[in-house]
């Protein structure tokens, strides 16, 4: 496990204006997976927007199992732990729940450093005591899409949005995050410092992993 290190939150590099995020979805193919055309995007991409905005696919159309792998850090693809084959049974929480459309812009996105060493139960309501909402976890590997060094060892984050029903409407116990996998175990040695889709309990508590957030999820224009 990653040492500990402070919850101080960083800089993080800006995000690309929408028009180069369209071209970079469409370059990785993510407009193939969402059956999208390139100029669909092209058109939300050229609406008018926040500075700062991400532009996101609707979770339905393009699902974490199918975006992960798009992702990339020190050369090695993104991957899913073997043990979340339900990956993209996660669906949004009532407060994160993205617009009626294929394409969708969010504001505002924070890694949430300052949340480290806070249980998801702990920190989901200290992000809506703070009007924000938090990351869908297609919509965090969007923001890794367009920014990878967002990822860094040590400064990883949740994406607490997105949960698990259980039969009986309880919400399963795992969370939703992204790391970068220390090869070890079923990893495989060739996986170090790939992106790693994987969960955490809800009750636990981790001094490397953020929440990550954003103030609005909207459509374009």
């Amino acid at each position: 496990m990653p040492e500990s290190v402070s919850a101080a939150s960083a800089v993080l590099p800006a995000l690309p204006p929408l028009g180069t995020q369209a071209e970079r979805l469409i370059a990785s193919g993510v407009h193939e997976i969402a059956g999208l055309s390139p100029a669909e995007v092209r058109a939300v991409a050229a609406a008018p927007a926040a500075e700062g905005a991400l532009l996101a696919v609707d979770p339905q159309r393009a699902p974490a199992s199918a975006l992960a792998p798009l992702l990339r850090h020190a050369g090695r693809p993104g991957f899913v732990v073997t043990d979340m084959t339900d990956v993209d049974l996660f669906a949004p929480l009532g407060t994160a729940v993205p617009p009626a459309a294929p394409l969708y812009v969010l504001t505002g996105l924070d890694r949430g450093d300052r949340l480290a060493n806070r249980s998801p139960d702990e920190a989901l309501p200290a992000l809506t005591a703070e009007g924000r909402t938090p990351l869908l976890l297609t919509e965090g590997i969007h923001w890794l899409l367009q920014r990878p060094e967002v990822l860094e060892r040590n400064h990883c984050f949740m994406t607490i949005g997105s949960r698990l029903r259980k039969a009986d409407g309880a919400l399963d116990s795992r969370t939703p995050a992204i790391w970068l996998s220390n090869g070890t175990g079923r990893d495989g040695r060739e996986r170090r410092d790939a992106p790693k889709v994987g969960w955490c309990w809800a009750g636990n508590r981790h001094t490397w992993l953020g929440f990550a957030s954003a103030t609005d999820r909207r459509t374009a224009g």
